[in-house]
């Protein structure tokens, strides 16, 4: 393992997304945040089927800093229980993964 992952978060707007990604980079809570979207999400909210269109977030970040991450990210998100989850980096360009490393945190 590389002590490294992905961050997937959704959200509702554009600028909501773009206000997170620049917060998570800013605070060395992620090396880079990719933005994508739309996507249309199809998911079960309170008992019904709902959908609607979303932009994605890609965190890219240390382990560690997870759960700093989410802490951040819920302050800034509209959601009442937005979606983070993290998938272990399990392999990658070792230039790449250093560079992840130094780009976050302190």
């Amino acid at each position: 393992m590389t002590g490294l992952c992905s961050v997937y978060i959704t959200c509702a707007q554009p600028r909501e997304a773009e206000t997170i990604a620049r917060a998570l980079v800013d605070e060395r809570l992620a090396a880079c945040v990719n933005i994508l979207g739309p996507v249309r999400s199809v998911y079960r909210w309170q008992g019904a089927r709902e959908e609607s269109d979303e932009i994605v977030l890609i965190a890219k970040t240390r382990l560690a800093l997870f759960d700093a991450l989410a802490v951040r990210v819920r302050a800034l998100h509209s959601y009442e229980t937005p979606c983070i989850t993290a998938w272990p980096i399990v392999a990658g360009d070792g230039d790449y993964l250093d560079w992840l490393r130094r780009e976050s945190g302190n």
